[in-house]
């Protein structure tokens, strides 16, 4: 006899509907990439042909006028920028969800919240005018100096304090990107059960060494899964990126130094792109994007599944 909730019963006619629906969504997500891919694909065989693929992405040389192209100046500056946002940001995001759900009160978790929700609506165009006004200004005259001062024996902090560069870009990433790695821990966090905090107390933790034996353990997952989501968006952020890294097409060890990202070279060029070469080496670039985001994104589940792994080997 089969059993009313097995789905090869038959079941009710809605039901078979609502679930094929879902199928044709979750499906659908698949045809989109698909689709996206494709095209990309075509619009690049051109440039592909004319330069070839691993030419093109080892080059470093930018001139539409004699078609030569090469991206990796711009893959680059786009991991150099997602990797300052996130060393800078996650910190300060994951600090905020431990205050927000555990040490504020209600009042302030309320205001500081709602402020946290605001940054996540402020569009990025605004954010790359704040950039040009107040960051770069600061850190041409104050921050950068003082950089060079104490640590300009290291390649990251040499060269002249310009303001515009990879540093800027990378700082003004970080805060785009910390409410949404911050409001996603926080749901993380309040998903906990609250017999794993009141255990830990219970045994003479510390607030301090329950959050860390026992809360942090339990959402390290889903603050993994905020960092990846918080990444996404600096690997593709582009107009506040283009505002602030300077857009020149070289590679630099200073972080001092302007460059350029994949986002941004795609948004300042493809409008004046003409022939088939040019606009096909930008579509490269888009492709070239999808694959560092499709890697990135590898090896942030791989990571999640070997913390998690040892996480139930400790316990």
């Amino acid at each position: 006899m089969r059993r009313r909730n097995d789905p090869s019963a038959g079941g009710h006619a809605g039901d078979q509907v609502f679930a094929g629906s879902l199928t044709l969504f979750g499906g659908g997500v698949l045809v989109v990439f698909g689709l996206i891919v494709l095209v990309c694909v075509q619009l690049s065989r051109p440039a592909f042909a004319k330069i070839g693929f691993f030419h093109f992405l080892a080059g470093s040389d930018w001139n539409p006028v004699e078609d030569s192209f090469g991206a990796l100046p711009f893959i680059y500056g786009t991991l150099v920028t997602a990797a300052i946002a996130i060393v800078v940001a996650v910190p300060v995001s994951i600090g905020l969800a431990l205050f927000l759900t555990e040490m504020a009160p209600a009042r302030v978790r309320r205001v500081v919240g709602f402020f946290v929700e605001l940054l996540a609506g402020i569009p990025s165009v605004v954010y790359g005018l704040w950039g040009l006004m107040v960051l770069v200004p600061l850190l041409r005259s104050s921050v950068q100096p003082a950089l060079g001062k104490a640590f300009g024996f290291v390649p990251l902090f040499s060269g002249p304090p310009l303001g515009l560069g990879y540093l800027a870009a990378g700082l003004i990433l970080a805060i785009m990107i910390l409410p949404t790695i911050a409001s996603v821990s926080v749901e993380v966090l309040r998903t906990m059960p609250s017999s794993l905090r009141e255990g830990a107390l219970a045994l003479g933790a510390t607030r301090w060494e329950a959050i860390r034996m026992a809360v942090l353990p339990y959402a390290r997952r889903g603050m993994l899964g905020a960092v990846m989501l918080g990444l996404g968006r600096a690997l593709g952020e582009t107009m506040a990126v283009t505002m602030l890294i300077g857009n020149q097409p070289e590679i630099h060890a200073s972080l001092f130094a302007p460059g350029y990202s994949l986002a941004s070279v795609i948004a300042n060029e493809y409008a004046e792109a003409t022939g088939a070469i040019h606009p096909g080496a930008l579509t490269g670039l888009a492709l070239v994007l999808f694959g560092v985001t499709l890697l990135l994104s590898a090896s942030a589940r791989l990571l999640v599944r070997l913390s998690t792994g040892q996480l139930r080997s400790a316990a």
